[in-house]
C-alpha cells in the first residue's frame, strides 16, 4: 500500500500584505495555518540596502523560527530599483549592475534566512536591442549572480513573467541551457501565468518544468488578462494541479501570489488557504 501523500507546503506573498508591518503578516500567517512566506524585498518590508540590515535579518530570522514559518525570497517589486520604470534596470540593459548587486543582496539575506531560492524574472527587453544579444547580456547577468549563489548555496528560481523577455517556461528553459544548466539555475512556475500566456496546459507546464522545479506561486486567472484572482474567480481547475506537483515530490513552498487583496489581505489569505486545502483533498480523493 503506498504511504499517504504528503501535504503540499503553502505559503503566502508578502506582496499581498503592503499594509501590514512585517511582523504582523507573518504573525497572520502563522495563525491561519500556512507553512511560509514569500518575502518579497521591497522599501516597506524589508529593504535590502538599510543601514540596519543586519539587525533586521536577525530580527527576522527570529521571527521566522518562532512562528515556524519556512521562507521564500522574491525580488520582483517592479519599483524598487526605479521609481520610474517598472522592473528596470534589468539584466540586460544599461545599469544592469545594480539589478546584479540586489540580487546579490537577496541571496545574502536568503542564507541568512534560510531560504534555499532567490526568486527573479528578466524584465523587458531594451528597445531595438536583437533577440540574440537580449539573450546573451541576460546568460551573462544570471551567471555573474551563480557566482554569489553558489559560495552561499542558494539557489536562482528564475520565473516566466507574461509580457517580459523570458515569458514561458520554454524560454526559462533556454536561458538554463544558456548558463550550461548550472545547478543552481532552477525555475518558479506560477500557475496564473502558465494560464494566461502558455500555448501548452497548465499540466503540461507542470510537468515541462519538473526536471528544474524550485518554486511555485499560485493564484486564479483567465487566459489572456494578466491579472492575480482570488481562487475560484478564474478558469483554472486546480485540484489536477495540486495532484501534480505533489506527484512530484514538490518540497518547496507553494505560495499564493494576490499582490490586489492587501486592503482585504486577512480574509484573502484566510479564503484562500481554505479553497487550497480543500483542492488538495479533492485531488486525494
Amino acid at each position: 500500500m503506498r504511504p499517504p501523500p504528503t501535504p503540499l507546503k503553502l505559503g503566502y506573498g508578502t506582496n499581498g500584505f503592503a499594509h501590514h508591518r512585517l511582523s504582523d503578516v507573518l504573525a497572520v500567517l502563522a495563525d491561519l495555518g500556512y507553512d511560509g512566506v514569500a518575502l518579497t524585498l521591497d522599501h516597506n518590508h524589508l529593504d535590502p540596502y538599510a543601514d540596519d540590515l543586519p539587525r533586521r535579518v536577525t530580527a527576522l530570522a527570529r521571527q521566522l523560527a518562532r512562528h515556524g514559518l519556512d521562507v521564500t525570497v522574491e525580488t520582483g517589486a517592479p519599483y524598487f530599483l526605479d521609481p520610474w520604470g517598472k522592473h528596470l534596470p534589468t539584466l540586460m540593459s544599461d545599469g544592469f549592475e545594480r539589478r546584479v548587486d540586489l540580487l546579490r543582496r537577496a541571496l545574502r539575506i536568503a542564507a541568512d534566512l534560510g531560504s534555499p531560492t532567490v526568486h527573479l524574472c528578466s524584465g523587458p527587453a531594451p528597445d531595438g536591442l536583437p533577440e540574440q544579444d537580449a539573450w546573451k547580456r541576460l546568460a551573462a547577468g544570471v551567471e555573474a549572480v551563480l557566482e554569489t549563489a553558489g559560495e552561499h548555496g542558494v539557489a536562482l528560481a528564475f520565473e516566466p513573467e507574461p509580457y517580459m523577455f523570458v515569458d514561458t517556461v520554454e524560454r526559462c528553459l533556454r536561458l538554463a541551457r544558456l548558463v550550461d544548466g548550472h545547478e543552481l539555475f532552477g525555475v518558479t512556475l506560477d500557475v496564473g501565468h502558465a494560464h494566461c500566456v502558455e500555448e501548452r496546459s497548465v499540466l503540461d507546464c507542470v510537468r515541462q518544468a519538473a526536471g528544474l522545479l524550485r518554486n511555485v506561486q499560485i493564484e486564479d486567472m483567465r487566459r489572456g488578462v494578466h491579472q492575480h484572482l482570488e481562487f475560484g474567480a478564474g478558469e483554472i481547475d486546480f485540484p489536477p494541479v495540486l495532484a501534480a506537483l505533489r506527484d512530484l515530490g514538490h518540497r518547496g513552498l507553494v505560495s499564493v501570489e494576490i499582490q490586489g487583496g492587501s486592503l482585504d489581505a486577512p480574509e484573502v489569505a484566510r479564503r484562500s488557504i481554505e479553497f487550497l486545502r480543500a483542492a488538495e483533498r479533492t485531488a486525494a480523493a
